[in-house]
């Protein structure tokens, strides 16, 4: 472990240097104590799938150190449920952010570099890792071939987890299926939530030359950003325009184009997420989630919650 302070004001540790521990299927590593508090659970679900777990509150400004050499390539689907990290590529200095509410679909052959975490701050990430052979049984070689180049890490996707995936999610963090069945369980939840989350990738659309520069990327991005922050209070799109200094109605195609959604259907996205996860982790009263994210009155919010997810709030509270 590499106890002193770099230049950057950051703490470093290899990751081999975090305790390894054997729980079931499982393998747990767990963040030295003089750092703070977490773990990362490792199932491997069969040769070329595994599912990743991390929680972590780091007491100080943390990166863990990696290096990983794998004989095939591998796409990595990583869903953002609380905080923010990012890996930094020795490589080029590719930088890869993952952020609470989002899906970041990497690719890569190997990797050196480092995930950062910011002090106090608290992440909990899902990851499912699937290499190239994986891919090829379901989609084929010509369209699997097109997500990996000779970079040692790239980014594919980044785009707000799919309604579906977050309610695999959920069931993933809550179930209390028995150990000698639990394995097979993720296993299934898995492939369903590679499922939601991978579309995208392989529609028929998902060939077509880009429309859109980075520029706009970036514009969008930003939009749904203020969605995410003032989700309470959101501003109208024409005001949301006027911030990321944007038409409205080139506002409305970008959303289409990069979310597949309107901006009132990312907005509703994230209100019923945050409200799932405040009534499933206090089971607080309907409705103190309503007014948590923003609704005047508990009849619509209900409404439009079992809408979204099929079932009440108030059976999640319980």
């Amino acid at each position: 472990m590499l106890n002193t302070k770099s230049n950057s004001k950051r703490w470093r540790i290899k990751k081999d240097d975090m305790q390894f521990q054997q729980q079931q299927n499982c393998l747990q590593q767990s963040l030295p104590e003089d750092l703070g508090t977490g773990y990362s659970k490792i199932c491997r679900l069969d040769d070329d799938i595994s599912y990743i777990e991390s929680e972590y509150t780091p007491s100080k400004h943390l990166a863990v150190l990696s290096q990983t050499d794998e004989h095939e390539s591998r796409l990595v689907v990583t869903l953002g449920l609380s905080g923010c990290s990012r890996f930094i590529s020795q490589h080029g200095g590719n930088e890869i952010v993952f952020n609470e509410g989002y899906t970041s679909i990497t690719s890569f052959n190997s990797s050196i570099g480092e995930r950062q975490y910011q002090a106090n701050e608290h992440i909990h990430q899902l990851r499912f890792s699937a290499n190239k052979s994986w891919l090829k049984r379901y989609f084929g070689e010509s369209k699997t071939s097109r997500l990996f180049n000779n970079e040692s890490v790239q980014t594919i996707s980044y785009k707000p987890i799919t309604t579906q995936g977050m309610i695999v999610a959920q069931q993933l963090r809550c179930n209390d299926i028995s150990n000698e069945l639990k394995k097979l369980f993720i296993h299934g939840q898995a492939l369903s939530l590679l499922a939601s989350e991978l579309a995208p990738l392989f529609s028929a659309n998902a060939e077509a030359t880009e429309k859109f520069s980075q520029k706009d990327k970036e514009t969008v991005n930003m939009a749904r950003d203020i969605l995410y922050k003032k989700f309470k209070t959101p501003p109208s799109v024409e005001q949301l325009s006027k911030q990321v200094a944007c038409n409205q109605f080139k506002l409305k195609k970008l959303f289409h184009h990069f979310f597949n959604n309107t901006p009132y259907g990312v907005l509703l996205e994230i209100r019923m997420n945050k409200a799932y996860e405040l009534l499933e982790s206090t089971h607080c009263h309907v409705n103190i989630a309503a007014d948590f994210v923003g609704y005047n009155h508990a009849s619509n919010f209900s409404t439009a919650f079992v809408k979204y997810f099929g079932v009440s709030p108030k059976s999640i509270s319980k």
